[in-house]
């Protein structure tokens, strides 16, 4: 069978970038930022994401492309022989249903907040009771079962339709009304009274804060956040580069995909924090910033129902992108290591999700019990392995697979992701890659195990 490839370079950055772009960066970028300074954090920040995200990206893409492959099949094509990269394709396989297995759940969160202000659900809360929306969602396993079901099933429909019928024409429709939509709202937050306090605070470097909170925490919040953005390190980037034609340089395909990335992160920051200090609100709230933080200011907004509605609307379609992306990656896979059709590996794929979601949300509740360690609820301890474990460590084999001897080898990497047209990669970068790169990736697999 012909491997499909994208319609458009339009289709794949979109995709690509939907991939990348989720609930890290509308909720966790803009919580960090300010509990790490504002200002100062955003430029380490964007440092990060150039010498390490924008390398570590074309790497992934770069095994797809060449390969042609899923994960697994694309180590067997590339590795040397008699050697077992392809380990890493399974666990990276794996990764990927661990991941989904946790961001249904919140990108159900996500959808039934959209729902609930929607249908006028918040027109009677009060600044009191805005707290209670939340937990009494997470007490209700029911509602939360609806909206996990709804996400899993619509993701897996999207993806029934193929790459160009189904993931691309969807997720091109849904990433672009995503773009209009932060702006609208990065705009309306703009003109509120106070607004500049919060502008001030978010893009202003200030030592001070970054003295209050401690330089090394900041530093080392900046460069997770730059690595975890892009989902790095379990191939969920890799299918793309498979479906990819060889017309453009993949360090510029990984800049274009970063640079959209990283302009969603910027305008998160830009509708929460000029709303923050208009409403008084603590911006370095952290977690709760968008489901108690947020709602509360809704409420007391003129028009607030408009605009809470549109905020989750942009919050659904953030986390709806990435879902159809794993989606995407995981019904791959599955074709390609076990020869099963795309129907047949939606349906599979579709049934097994809904039901290893189900843990995660019912840990708010009737699992509330579930602890290892420190660690909090199951989607907690689910996150922790995803995020502290599998992809630093993934990221570092891609590393050094592209940059060894060992693995593929520098001279076969540079060649495929210097092809095309645009921006390529120097010689000169093997040693950054070969010795500088993995040092980096190794300090984050470190601050992610020592306790905060």
């Amino acid at each position: 069978m012909e491997r499909e490839s994208f319609k458009s370079r339009l289709g794949f950055l979109l995709v690509s970038a939907g991939c990348a772009i989720g609930i890290g960066n509308v909720w966790k970028f803009p919580y960090i930022a300010g509990q790490s300074g504002g200002g100062i954090f955003v430029i380490i920040y964007l440092i990060f994401l150039a010498i390490l995200g924008i390398p570590v990206l074309s790497m992934e893409l770069s095994l797809g492309r060449a390969s042609g492959q899923s994960l697994v099949n694309a180590y067997k094509t590339l590795e040397p022989k008699r050697s077992k990269w392809h380990i890493h394709g399974w666990v990276s396989v794996i990764g990927c249903y661990l991941l989904m297995m946790y961001y249904t759940t919140v990108s159900g969160w996500m959808l039934d907040y959209f729902y609930k202000f929607a249908t006028g659900k918040f027109s009677n809360v009060t600044n009191e009771t805005s707290d209670a929306v939340f937990s009494g969602m997470l007490d209700n396993p029911v509602e939360m079962l609806i909206f996990m079901g709804i996400t899993v099933v619509l993701g897996f429909l999207v993806c029934s339709g193929g790459l160009k019928n189904g993931v691309e024409r969807i997720t091109k429709v849904m990433m672009i009304a995503l773009l209009a939509l932060i702006v609208i709202l990065a705009v309306h937050s703009l003109t509120l009274n106070g607004a500049e306090m919060g502008l001030a605070f978010y893009l202003k470097p200030n030592i001070e804060n970054a003295k209050q909170v401690g330089w090394w925490n900041v530093i080392r919040s900046a460069m997770n956040q730059a690595f975890f953005t892009l989902s790095l390190g379990i191939g969920s980037m890799e299918i793309f580069g498979s479906y990819m034609k060889k017309d453009h340089t993949l360090v510029n395909e990984s800049i274009q995909i970063t640079a959209l990335d990283t302009f969603v992160a910027f305008m998160s920051g830009l509708i929460i924090f000029p709303a923050c200090f208009s409403f008084g609100v603590e911006p370095n709230a952290g977690p709760p910033l968008i489901f108690q933080t947020l709602p509360r200011i809704f409420i007391n907004m003129s028009g607030g129902r408009i605009w809470g509605t549109l905020f989750f609307l942009f919050m659904s379609f953030a986390s709806f992108s990435t879902v159809t992306a794993v989606f995407e990656n995981i019904v791959s896979n599955a074709m390609d290591n076990w020869n099963w059709s795309r129907k047949k590996s939606t349906i599979i794929n579709c049934i097994f999700m809904f039901v290893a979601s189900i843990p995660c949300l019912l840990g708010f509740n009737v699992l509330s019990g579930v602890h290892i360690g420190k660690l909090g609820s199951i989607l907690d301890i689910e996150d922790y392995i995803v995020s502290n474990l599998l992809l630093p460590i993934g990221a570092l084999i891609f590393v050094v697979f592209c940059s060894t001897k060992f693995g593929w080898g520098f001279d076969n990497f540079l060649k495929e992701t210097n092809e095309g047209k645009g921006i390529k990669f120097a010689n000169g970068f093997k040693y950054y890659f070969k010795y500088v790169l993995p040092l980096i990736i190794l300090a984050i697999l470190i601050s992610g195990l020592i306790p905060g």
